[in-house]
């Protein structure tokens, strides 16, 4: 046997992916190494919801994509600690309480249990603080103080307004120069020094929420939220910002110039944006610049991609609504893979074709996982897959199939290792699986002989393999029927009974050459979303993922 291991449990020893994983950050528009401000650990924030409505499946692109990159890093030997705000306090939250007649506090509670509730369904469960701003009050203020005290913020009739002049790095992000921002008309724009210049802090209006603070009473702006709270839970630099390419501009060229101007240092290592959702109905070309493999091209300007992508974007205000209906029916398994299968800076266009060819795609692994099932007599999904890159057995590497399975396992964490690209990592799962299937056919494994011991371990290693790879992607976690919340067990135990004697009258009727009747009782259960597999050992079936059971 050849064996790799490595100490998981030693968070001091050096991470086997430093100095391979490579970061495309929107700050350079270049790809980077991956080097954390304290080596070992790693430090990440994405920008959570506004909770004012049900959150849609734009509101998943992020949080399945952090889930995944942090699924990565912990595997390659990273302590890391993820952070997801919740804005439970803003505009928007006001408007819908005036519409609905009902408190801010009782739409945002109601709204996060909801977007907590998808975060489940689409197996997203590697965030570690979800912090709300109305519980980090005193630590905004603080923050708002300080940047007064430094000069980069005044107060104005009530409100606190950050100086954009005073930060001659501003508008490095979007690309955009101070000069340039004509900033928020209305009210407002009377009292600032510059149109360019945005609130941290809002005078009280009548009947709003409000609560005390130096310059009386009032409520934060957005954008200093998350500059608060990214600071509370990670410190003054951290590793990775996140967020929708929609937030380059503002939200984050904001945060990143109070921060810095706060504690006179970066605010992040890295700004990873992902691109956004928008539904195959719209109008414009699908494949563009930013559809391709490696997302966003290098170099391209963040301003006019984020615009572009901001325009076509799924949206609340563009009629996208809740989740709960679209898992059920799809299963959050699928749907999850729907998000990863491109490279996480392209453009996600949405539909149900789109949805129906990502159940197809699954199919190829549950039907694999089944026929294995049979070969080895135990499951899939109980297999002990390595949680650390070097934690791998391998048979010998003369072994066919071993190798070609570690040459796959290899090109995967490649992929990943360049700005994780669960795109191209997922062809690497096809192409596994496909070695799996041929090994399987090629060595007549399902024939009455059966298979060897040595030709059953070399299969249980390459189960072992792709298991170990899609548990990085958050896939294949439990079974679908599970993951779909079946049947219960008399209720599968009774359908199993009536599947083989439907399957055994159908064998009768194709030994009498009867096979108008043989293709009507196949087609009927195909209608059903069950799927009859005749193969050497027999006929066997299977309930398609997404199907009622």
């Amino acid at each position: 046997m050849a064996t790799a291991t490595t100490s998981s449990d030693n968070v001091e020893a050096e991470p086997i992916g430093q100095g391979t994983i490579r970061i495309y950050n929107t700050l350079t528009r270049t790809k980077e190494p991956f080097e954390t401000v304290e080596p070992g650990r790693v430090g990440m924030y994405l920008c959570g919801p506004t909770v004012y409505r049900e959150a849609h499946i734009g509101h998943m692109v992020g949080p399945v994509i952090f889930d995944t990159i942090k699924r990565y890093l912990t595997y390659s030997g990273y302590q890391v600690t993820w952070v997801v705000n919740i804005t439970d306090v803003d505009d928007k939250l006001i408007a819908e309480s005036n519409r609905r007649s009902i408190s801010m506090f009782q739409i945002a509670t109601e709204m996060t249990a909801d977007y907590l509730a998808n975060l489940k369904g689409f197996g997203v469960d590697q965030i570690d603080f979800l912090p709300r701003a109305t519980d980090n009050m005193e630590a905004i203020i603080d923050f708002i103080q300080r940047l007064i005290d430094g000069g980069y913020a005044y107060v104005s009739q009530g409100d606190v307004f950050f100086d954009v002049t005073r930060d001659p790095e501003y508008g490095r992000l979007s690309n955009r120069s101070a000069a340039s921002q004509q900033g928020e008309g209305g009210e407002a724009a009377g009292r600032k020094r510059s149109p360019g210049d945005f609130a941290l802090w809002k005078g009280a209006k009548p009947g709003e929420p409000q609560w005390s603070s130096p310059w009386g009473a009032g409520r934060p702006g957005w954008h200093i939220e998350c500059s608060a709270m990214s600071h509370r839970y990670l410190g003054q630099t951290f590793d990775i910002h996140g967020g929708g390419l929609d937030l380059v501009f503002p939200h984050h060229e904001n945060e990143l110039a109070q921060s810095r101007c706060c504690h006179s240092r970066p605010m992040a290592r890295y700004w990873v944006h992902n691109g956004l959702m928008r539904a195959d109905t719209q109008s414009g070309k699908v494949g563009g610049r930013s559809e391709r493999e490696g997302g966003e091209a290098d170099g391209a300007e963040p301003a006019a991609a984020a615009d572009e992508a901001a325009s076509a974007k799924i949206s609340r205000s563009k009629g996208a609504g809740g989740l709960a209906e679209l898992i059920q029916r799809h299963s959050g398994e699928r749907l999850r893979f729907f998000l990863l299968r491109t490279h996480y800076r392209s453009t996600i266009v949405f539909g149900e074709q789109q949805l129906a060819e990502a159940g197809t795609a699954l199919d190829t692994f549950y039907r694999l996982f089944e026929r294995t099932e049979k070969l080895l007599g135990e499951s899939f999904y109980q297999l002990d897959a390595p949680i650390r890159r070097a934690e791998l057995e391998a048979p010998s590497a003369s072994a066919s199939l071993a190798a070609e399975c570690l040459a796959h396992r290899q090109a995967f964490l490649a992929k990943m290792d360049d700005d994780f690209n669960t795109g191209g990592a997922i062809s690497e799962l096809f192409d596994l699986a496909r070695a799996i299937n041929r090994a399987i056919d090629s060595q007549g494994l399902e024939g009455a002989a059966g298979a060897s011991e040595s030709q059953r371990g070399e299969l249980r290693f390459a189960l072992t393999v792709l298991r170990e790879l899609a548990g990085l992607l958050g896939l294949f976690r439990q079974p679908p029927r599970a993951a779909a919340g079946g049947a219960g067990p008399e209720l599968k135990q009774t359908l199993e009974g009536v599947m083989q004697l439907l399957i055994r009258l159908r064998g009768e009727v194709r030994q009498r050459k009867d096979y108008a009747t043989a293709d009507a009782i196949r087609h009927g259960l195909q209608e059903l979303g069950i799927t009859l597999q005749d193969g050497p050992a027999g006929t066997d079936w299977r309930l398609e993922a997404g199907s009622s059971s």
